[in-house]
């Protein structure tokens, strides 16, 4: 499958990502009272959501950008603070092709990278509104990664270049929450950014 389609495919299932946290507004304004008066006493749980993603993947764990399906799950550890068993996957072409023979070749790579993610929320700092989360993260782990060569091509296999094994990155994000049970995020980070569904009280 190469990039293009892969681009495409990606495209089409944020769109229904969307498509579904537009239905969800109906509830809103009901939902938007509980998420006020939580705030207001201060009870706010941030943990036993569900967080499924789509973004892209940079250098170092790809050897070059592409796109990205990653699913967490937060569980309160302390006030303020979760800790979310991760996992991602992209698979993808290389972006540009290797001379063997007289012939142009490609190689094709999935990436898993599997980490334990803790997400510190700033909202009681900030005074944030009953719909906005703001939080920092670290995501520690380990990267898979399978690389297979177009058939016929017996050049040098590391032309394909390494990818980082230790999964380490930084997160800043946040979160516009539709109603109690639905929230929109954006998570930019070091290695993999994602924008995606949050779905709490699981």
């Amino acid at each position: 499958m190469n990039t293009i389609n892969i681009l495409r495919k990606t495209k089409m299932i944020l769109a229904g990502m969307v498509l579904f946290a537009a239905f969800s507004l109906n509830a809103t304004a009901q939902d938007n009272t509980k998420i006020v008066v939580k705030k207001q006493h201060g009870g706010e749980q941030f943990g036993n959501t569900l967080n499924l993603g789509l973004g892209l993947g940079y250098y170092g764990y790809f050897g070059q950008t592409a796109p990205l399906f990653s699913v967490n799950y937060e569980i309160n550890v302390a006030r303020n603070f979760t800790l979310a068993p991760s996992v991602g996957i992209a698979s993808f072409r290389s972006d540009r092709f290797y001379d063997y023979a007289g012939h142009h070749y490609y190689y094709h790579r999935t990436i898993v990278p599997i980490a334990l993610k803790g997400t510190y929320y700033f909202d009681e700092l900030l005074g944030a509104g009953p719909n906005w989360d703001f939080y920092l993260g670290a995501s520690l782990g380990f990267v898979y990664s399978r690389t297979v060569w177009d058939d016929g091509y017996y050049g040098t296999y590391t032309a394909a270049g390494g990818t980082s094994r230790l999964y380490l990155d930084g997160h800043i994000g946040t979160e516009y929450h539709f109603n109690r049970k639905l929230g929109l995020f954006l998570d930019l980070s070091s290695g993999i950014s994602t924008i995606g569904l949050a779905i709490h009280h699981l």
